[in-house]
């Protein structure tokens, strides 16, 4: 299916690894250029190298530590005009009220929760004033779920389901869609390493992190490339009339 995005140009936040690195992928296979930002360079250029390797697109990197305004101004400024922008960054850790301290939970929040808005905020207006472009927040189903022992998470993904959903609402009169997915589990390097330390306490044995898994739907998590692919479509012209929409993939759990 020819999602009709050749030629358009994707800045993707944490788009070095996992879900962001492979929503990149598929949108190059789509023929977007893409422009990725990650805080670790050497990473982001791997990730390039990985893109130009497989498909005849532009693609940029930008290393940049997003939790102030000031430098996502700059990125947007650097990074140009976009026809899509992927707000992907951030990963908040888990812990109960007692446990996520206030530095933490600040700092987790401030790349997470007020990286998206401080980008939605820089990047709105200037997709308004041509009247075009598509902005999606990969949030986390955890805002939808309220897990006690995630609560920072919890909460900050529900504000910016929020975010995603009343900025969605004000899109279509400027021209704009924005639209957001919930991944459940999904294997990235960080669901990895986290299933091997439970299993070398669970089993001994850190070599068997995979049947932990073994309860959710379909026996495993959701692979960064089934979320990627989910992305592009929520960007692309075939779904025109979405906005203000949150999609959850979740196996059905």
């Amino acid at each position: 299916m020819d999602l009709q995005l050749a030629g358009r140009h994707a800045l993707i936040t944490g788009g070095s690894k996992g879900i962001g690195r492979a929503s990149a992928m598929v949108l190059a296979a789509e023929g977007c250029d893409v422009t990725l930002v990650a805080r670790d360079a050497a990473v982001l250029d791997d990730a390039a190298a990985a893109i130009r390797a497989r498909h005849q697109v532009a693609v940029r990197t930008i290393s940049a530590d997003l939790t102030n305004d000031a430098t996502i101004r700059r990125v947007a400024d650097e990074a140009g005009e976009l026809d899509i922008l992927v707000n992907n960054a951030g990963a908040i850790p888990p812990g109960d009220i007692v446990a996520v301290g206030d530095e933490t939970w600040r700092r987790a929040w401030d790349l997470k929760v007020f990286g998206f808005i401080s980008f939605c905020r820089t990047v709105y207006p200037r997709m308004a004033a041509r009247k075009a472009g598509v902005i999606v927040n990969v949030v986390g189903a955890a805002g939808e779920q309220f897990p006690p022992n995630y609560i920072a998470g919890a909460s900050g993904n529900a504000a910016l389901m929020a975010l995603t959903r009343a900025l969605g609402r004000q899109a279509p009169r400027d021209g704009l869609r924005v639209v957001g997915i919930n991944p459940g589990p999904v294997t990235t390097e960080r669901l990895v390493m986290l299933q091997k330390a439970r299993a070398k306490e669970q089993f001994g044995d850190e070599g068997r992190w995979q049947e932990l898994l073994a309860p959710m739907p379909f026996g495993r998590a959701a692979t960064p490339e089934e979320i990627g692919n989910a992305v592009a479509f929520l960007a692309s012209p075939a779904s025109g009339y979405t906005s203000g929409s949150i999609l959850t993939i979740n196996g059905g759990a």
